[in-house]
Parts: C-alpha cells; structure tokens; sequence
C-alpha cells in the first residue's frame, strides 16, 4: 500500500512536470530534454530525499505509520538511502520486483536485497504499547521509599496482569516483598499481588 501511494505521488508529480515543460519545449525546444532529466531526478531521488528528512520514510510509508531506520535502529545514513534505492534495479529482475519478493519472504526481517545491501529495516514508526492500564486496587503507600528503577518495575508489572497467569503474577510481587508496607489487621487477607497492586496505584498519583 505504501509503495501504491508513492507510485501515485511520483505519476502525478511527473504529469505535472510534463505539462509544465512540454509547454515550455513547444516555445524553447529544450522541453523535451529538461522533462527526461526531471522524470530520472523524480524517480531516484523522491525516496532518497524523503528518508533523510526528519520524518525518515517517504509520503506513502508515513501514511501508513512506517519509517526507514539503521539495523540498529538509528536514522538512516545518506549512504545506506542511496545503497537501498540504487538497488531497486536489483529488486526489480526479472520482472515486478521478483526479486525483491523472493527476499522478502526469504528472509526473517522481511528485507529486500536494497535492505540487506544497506543494512536497514523498515518498521512501525508509531510506538508499541507493551502494558495496559493496571487493575484498580485501594492505594497503599510503600514501606520505604523508592528509587526510580523500583517504581518503573512495578508500574511495568501492574500493567501487565492482563498478560500473566495469576501464579506468575503473584509470584513476580513476592520478589518486591521488601517494598509492601505492613499489613493492617483488615488486611491480612490480601495477597501480595492485591497490595503491590495498591502501591502502583499510589506511584500513579492515586492516594485514596
């Protein structure tokens, strides 16, 4: 789908451009040369400029929330855009990006070979919620007090009931033992999972 919107953007910017100089060719005569070079510019260079704006993908990747990165996950370099589009040519033969294709599902990363030449990926731009909001639990304030790393490691845990078996649930909150504050006589029921539970909810700003 990416690629079908920018094939669309680059025909409707090579119409417009052929319009604009074929009408200059019928006064000058140089219409015709200036509307090849500025078709072989539009072709190669759309994807190189776009990749290596801020937004890292081109018209049709961002409309679908995708972007161009390094393997390791940093901007793409000019290199590595120039490396991936120059080898389209590659990923074309013989015929409709076959390829292209084959590489695709060859490979684990769903690389084609410009990708594997540059060492690139193209991934989901928008980022990935790993964790849910945590179940409603009465606030409890900790037994001490707690550094940032401790807090970051509840809220993880809290977010993720949904995603846990109730026994590796509980047994994950025993490790944070040393964090549950003193259990009240009304409370002696509660398991520790119930009372970390209400410990995320008072790290989140909730203290009734």
């Amino acid at each position: 789908m990416a690629f079908l919107l920018d094939l669309l953007m680059r025909l409707g910017i090579d119409l417009g451009l052929a319009l604009t100089l074929g009408a200059l060719g019928a006064l000058s005569g140089m219409g015709g040369g200036l509307m090849l070079i500025t078709l072989f510019c539009v072709e190669w260079l759309y994807p190189i400029v776009f990749e290596l704006s801020r937004w890292g993908a081109t018209p049709g990747k961002r409309a679908l929330g995708l972007r161009v990165v390094m393997d390791t996950g940093l901007p793409i370099t000019p290199a590595a855009s120039f490396t991936r589009n120059l080898l389209r040519v590659a990923d074309f033969l013989p015929l409709a990006y076959g390829f292209g294709i084959v590489s695709l599902l060859l490979n684990r990363d769903c690389k084609r070979l410009g990708d594997l030449a540059a060492g690139t990926l193209v991934v989901h731009a928008k980022p990935v919620l790993l964790h849910d909001a945590p179940p409603a639990a009465t606030p409890l304030a900790p037994a001490r007090a707690l550094n940032a790393q401790e807090q970051a490691a509840i809220l993880s845990w809290a977010g993720r009931a949904k995603r846990l078996t109730p026994a590796r649930f509980e047994e994950l909150a025993l490790l944070a033992a040393p964090a549950l504050p003193a259990t009240q006589p009304d409370e002696a029921r509660r398991r520790p999972a119930e009372r970390l539970l209400g410990v995320a909810q008072w790290l989140m700003g909730n203290k009734s």
